[in-house]
Formats: structure tokens, sequence, C-alpha cells
């Protein structure tokens, strides 16, 4: 068995992917790196089999018909064989020596008796144009140098959620709870580190800046034009989120995780509603509703709860002053946090 599975979702990629392979090649025989090419049309499958002729044994390529990203993520799993897994996009890249110590751990890792879920490690907004990377990380927030529980984790602040890019899964975990994305959806990452959290019981938060999370193309999926373009998608993610906090609210492990899960449902209501308003028409208003209808109806506590914060009372308001405030609210969290 490897040690870790490593999915690289790739469509169209073939101006970029190579960064990302060659970064994570330095892992040797203990990795197992998945290109999955989901239906490119450029040179991505040509690519991909490139390396897995010049590196066997280490890197596999996996060809499909396009199901978008989500669909790529849940084919890396499919065929993973490490202990535990990850997703790196393909126009991302870890750090080298961070990288190591990540490994350096895994292998300390696998030895314990009970099993690790989920480790967690810092990520890097690598902005184009922006000298000062950001760093996201968890001091304060999540113990250190040791292996903890929801019971043990802290208040999390706005640009502090844990993301597709913080995460490490046990393979086996992710199979047993059934965890598969939805085809042809962008945005599925929110799902990727929400869904499986309730299943998730020993931790370990590592204080490494392993991932470089690349941002500045202008069709990237996190623009903010294409992201209002696709708002039926972010919608759909948005619904399934709470879904998931409704199946789970009579039975999560703590109050901890309970109220880290309704933490980042927030944060996804909050950034719907801001690009629905952003859109500007009737049509944007009557989704934004149906949107809190949608909560009120599965969710009524997390409703409550949500429409009680500052940001729960203005996205369901409308008018201009709302629209304002509201608009003026989001210019400064995405300078703070780092969205396209």
């Amino acid at each position: 068995m490897k040690l870790l599975s490593i999915a690289i979702p790739s469509y169209n990629s073939m101006d970029y992917m190579r960064n990302c392979i060659e970064s994570l090649l330095p892992g040797g025989d203990e990795v197992e790196i998945l290109i999955v090419d989901d239906g490119s049309k450029d040179e991505t499958p040509q690519i991909a089999d490139e390396y897995e002729a010049r590196y066997p044994g280490i890197c596999k390529a996996v060809h499909q018909e396009n199901g978008g990203h989500g669909e790529a993520v849940n084919a890396g799993l499919r065929n993973a064989t490490g202990y535990f897994y990850k997703v790196v996009d393909s126009d991302d890249w870890v750090g080298a020596e961070a990288y190591q110590q990540i490994l350096d751990f895994l292998r300390e890792a696998v030895k314990e008796e009970i099993p690790l879920d989920m480790l967690i490690s810092n990520y890097i907004y690598d902005k184009v144009g922006v000298t000062r990377k950001k760093v996201i990380h968890y001091h304060g927030i999540l113990p250190q140098d040791r292996y903890f529980g929801w019971e043990e984790v802290g208040t999390f602040g706005v640009s502090q959620n844990i993301l597709m890019h913080s995460v490490i899964y046990r393979t086996q975990l992710l199979k047993d709870c059934g965890f598969e994305l939805p085809k042809h959806t962008f945005y599925v990452d929110n799902l990727f580190v929400y869904e499986p959290f309730p299943y998730v019981k020993k931790m370990y938060y590592l204080d490494v800046d392993f991932y470089h999370y690349f941002i500045g193309r202008e069709d990237q999926s996190v623009n903010e034009a294409v992201m209002i373009s696709r708002i039926d998608q972010q919608i759909r993610v948005n619904k399934r989120m709470i879904d998931t906090f409704a199946k789970h609210e009579g039975s999560f492990s703590c109050d901890t995780l309970r109220n880290y899960m309704l933490h980042y449902l927030e944060t996804i209501q909050t950034v719907t509603s801001v690009l629905l308003m952003k859109k500007d028409t009737q049509e944007a208003d009557e989704m934004r509703d149906d949107l809190w209808e949608y909560l009120e109806k599965h969710s009524p506590n997390a409703h409550e709860a949500i429409k009680k914060t500052v940001f729960g009372k203005l996205m369901k308001s409308h008018g201009r002053l709302t629209h304002k405030i509201s608009m003026g609210g989001y210019k400064i969290a995405q300078k703070w946090i780092g969205f396209n």
C-alpha cells in the first residue's frame, strides 16, 4: 500500500499541470500521483500518459469522459491505493520542504493504533501580482504537536475555514462514509471539507505552509464574474450543505463540531447571497429568497441561528441601502481573504 495518494483533477490543463506534477514527484515511491484527465480537449491526456510512462509505479493517468471537478475527485478516490488521500488542483503546487515534513509525519501516523482521520496544514494564497502572499494558518484554533478531536477545536475567524487545500484524509474514511461529489458542478471543494467532517474523529494539525493555491486567472472558477455566471451551481452546492447539516443535526459528536459546520454554512450562505445581490436582477432576488426559504424549511435551527448574525440580517433584506452596505462588507472581505 502507498502512503499517500494525490489526485490531480485536470481539464485542459496543459499550460500549468507540469509544474503541479513536478512539485509532487519528490515524494518518490511512497506517493501515488493520480493524474485525472477529465475529458480534456487539449494536450492534457498526452501529458498524463507521458508522466505515467516516465514514472511507472508513481504516476498513473486516469482518463474519463468529462464529469467536472467533482467527478475527477471521485475518480481519484476510486483509483486510490494510498493510506491517505489528497487533492491538488492542476494549477496549484506544494512547497518542497513542507512536503517532506508532511510525509515524515504520515509515516509515523500509520503506526497509530487508532487511525488518524484527517491531517490539517496551512495553505498560501499565491495570487498574481501580490508580493506578500497571504498564509492561512490555524494558530490558536487547533491544538498543536498532538492528536485531538472536535471537542478541543477553538473558534474560527472569517478567513480561517478548513478548505480542500488544508486537508489530507484517511482514504478508507472517505470510502466508508460513501463520500461522492456531484458531477458537472463547480464549487464542490466546499463539500469535500464539509460532508466527511461528522465522520472525522481523530485529527492532527501540522503547522507547515504546504499548499500553494494559485489565484488570478481570468477563467478561474473563483473569479467573481465566473462565479456569478455559474450561480446555479453555487446554489446547488449551498443547498447540499444545508441538507448535510440537517442530516447530522441531531447526531453531532459535540457542540464544537456543530458550531463549526454552522459557521461554514453561514459563510457559504453569505457568499451565495452576495453574488446574487451583485447579479442585481429580479430573478436573482427571487433565487436569493428561495435559498433562504430552503434553509428555513430543511433546517429551522440553522436558519434561526444564521439570520440573527449581522450578515444574515443583511442577506435576507432587500433595498438599495442594504445592497450598498453588503457590497462594502464584501469588498473588505474580498481583500482580506484574497478572493479573485
